[in-house]
């Protein structure tokens, strides 16, 4: 694998994470193809959590990911409150601007570009969806989603608080070796936890309402998995890796071990709708994604998603939005990277 430096040469050992872009021997060749980096902390740093500021991740690097600007996706979490300064980010094609107090969050697999962090100044936190226990993220659900808001503005009454947290935390995280390993990776995930869960209540976060577990044996966790994931968020995962190329629920049941029926039963136990219909928005949302940007045509977009021609992919892309592809392209003011 190839491995992007988040490392100036001059930066000391530790002082920031590394991105590992996974080479995909299925990619096909794309115009300005957007590189998937992995998370690969520092030696030493346990886990799939890291925390530092935004001016540190600065000042240790000069020549990337800003200058030039370049698009990318993380297999990760990037979550940052600026406390600052005035933080520019573009999110899937859209510049987003975070003022003092706000949040920036961006999920795994959006594509986003980096602007100069220039004054800007906050904690930064990094972390893979593993680092949550799996019944917290199943109540994180709606603000760990594709669709959330990537700029979170909390509640009055809990900037403060939220702030506090993700200072105890950026603070544990620097306290390697302090006390045992096992309780300093416990406090900092209990410590991202709580933040998340107080976070969720961002008037920002549409309000769905949350599962409790679900009874049916279609959907409970299963303990030959790690994690104990349910059958519908083993699916997910296995979506997310082969969207591009397996468009059938049978082809996910194969994957999964497990027949079509529990499958589809999963699916709408959780969300109450099909598997075919969560593989069909996990592509039209990768459309969506794509026409953003000015440099993906009908016809790249319709062969990076397995689609057979590029009619077959606007019938496709105008079923779900009633718009053509060129005609949802021309809606979108053209970005700047």
């Amino acid at each position: 694998m190839m491995v992007d430096r988040r490392h100036s040469p001059q930066s000391e050992p530790g002082s920031s994470a590394l991105f590992v872009s996974r080479s995909d021997s299925t990619a096909r060749a794309e115009p300005e193809s957007v590189p998937l980096y992995g998370f690969q902390p520092p030696v030493g740093t346990p886990y799939g959590l890291e925390v530092t500021t935004v001016e540190d991740f600065h000042a240790d690097h000069d020549d990337w990911p800003w200058n030039p600007p370049r698009p990318g996706r993380a297999t990760f979490h990037y979550l940052i409150l600026v406390t600052g300064g005035e933080l520019r980010h573009d999110v899937d094609h859209v510049t987003r601007t975070v003022t003092p107090g706000q949040w920036l969050w961006v999920r795994p697999g959006h594509v986003q570009c980096w602007h100069d962090p220039g004054a800007a100044r906050g904690p930064f936190i990094l972390f893979e969806p593993e680092a949550l226990r799996p019944d917290i993220a199943r109540q994180l659900a709606p603000v760990i989603s594709h669709d959330a808001p990537a700029v979170l503005t909390p509640h009055p009454d809990d900037t403060s608080w939220l702030e506090q947290t993700a200072l105890q935390l950026l603070d544990e995280h620097r306290a390697l070796g302090r006390r045992p390993l096992a309780a300093h990776h416990a406090l900092r995930c209990s410590l991202l936890e709580t933040l998340l869960l107080r976070l969720a209540n961002s008037p920002d976060v549409a309000q769905a309402p949350v599962t409790a577990g679900n009874t049916s044996s279609a959907n409970n966790a299963d303990p030959r998995h790690p994690g104990g994931k349910t059958v519908y968020e083993r699916f997910l995962d296995a979506l997310e890796l082969n969207y591009r190329e397996l468009h059938h629920v049978d082809d996910y049941a194969r994957l999964l071990g497990c027949s079509v029926r529990t499958l589809s039963r999963a699916t709408r136990a959780t969300v109450d709708t099909g598997a075919r219909q969560v593989i069909d928005q996990r592509r039209l949302l990768e459309a969506r994604r794509l026409l953003d940007h000015a440099r993906w045509t009908a016809r790249a977009v319709a062969d990076h998603l397995g689609f057979t021609d590029t009619a077959n992919f606007g019938r496709f892309f105008r079923q779900h939005t009633g718009l053509t592809p060129a005609a949802h392209a021309a809606r979108r003011a053209t970005p700047e990277c």
